[in-house]
């Protein structure tokens, strides 16, 4: 008899498209690209408007409230606007995707599968985030990203000065340590982005499962409203850290180099 499994730190196969394996995970990443991209459609296609309806007011709520934000952290509206489609795009698609692995149908609708070599019901649907292949998928485009805008505002030379700084030159050893420090930290700052994602939203889900379990009904209830600011507070964390990486890459030599222009 197919027994539900608690979740699983790996995504579950649901069904195959020749020899690709769909995951519940990535039926649920589509569900959120396919609610964005019906949402800006609808946007476009209504047009904009002088005297805002809603909806249009709603989208703007959002997009102003996003680049303000933005721009707090930025100081530099030039540079807000440059980031700010993918910062937007990070916390839209990371809210959504919580929001929508605690609707109720989410990690209970199943099917018949094979788990370790047993059968049982497999969810169809299952938190995107609870999966370390999206987080860590979001993390790569981060960390390249910001890589690629520290280059682009200081040149190559002046970024690299930043983990390689030579022993003779002041401070004098320090600066090479500190500059090996940055380095690793980079590699430091991609494990945590990983994995800071996933542990909340993985961790959620397993609460919401155990708690469903000993008390089926109304106890539930409190955890639900939890994991909602949960997911909020999460797709807020890794959008403005990845600013503040961002505004540290683009300034962190800036200032000596218009230091000259200035004089």
């Amino acid at each position: 008899m197919a027994t539900i499994h608690a979740p699983t730190l790996a995504s579950e196969t649901v069904f195959h498209i020749g020899n690709f394996g769909v995951r519940n995970t990535l039926i649920m990443a589509w569900i959120t690209m396919a609610i964005l991209i019906a949402v800006a459609l609808i946007g476009k296609l209504r047009g904009y408007k002088l005297v805002p309806n809603r909806f249009q007011s709603f989208l703007e709520l959002i997009i102003e409230g996003l680049l303000s934000l933005i721009d707090s952290v930025m100081q530099d509206r030039v540079l807000t606007r440059r980031v700010f489609p993918m910062i937007a795009t990070f916390f839209l698609f990371i809210i959504l995707a919580n929001w929508l692995g605690i609707v109720p149908g989410v990690g209970s609708i199943t099917v018949q599968g094979i788990h370790n070599g047993e059968e049982v019901a497999i969810p169809i649907l299952r938190s995107m985030n609870a999966d370390a292949n999206v987080t860590l998928a979001f993390t790569l485009i981060s960390v390249i990203a910001t890589q690629i805008l520290g280059i682009a505002s200081v040149g190559m030379i002046g970024h690299m000065k930043k983990y390689l700084v030579a022993p003779w030159q002041k401070p004098y050893g320090i600066g090479t340590v500190v500059g090996i420090l940055e380095f690793v930290g980079e590699f430091a700052r991609l494990v945590s982005f990983v994995f800071r994602l996933f542990g909340n939203i993985f961790a959620g889900e397993v609460l919401l499962v155990v708690i469903s379990f000993l008390v089926p009904y109304l106890l539930p209830v409190p955890f639900l409203g939890l994991e909602v600011f949960v997911g909020f507070i999460q797709a807020l964390v890794f959008s403005l850290l990845t600013v503040a990486f961002i505004k540290m890459a683009t300034m962190a030599h800036g200032d000596h180099d218009s230091q000259p222009a200035h004089a």
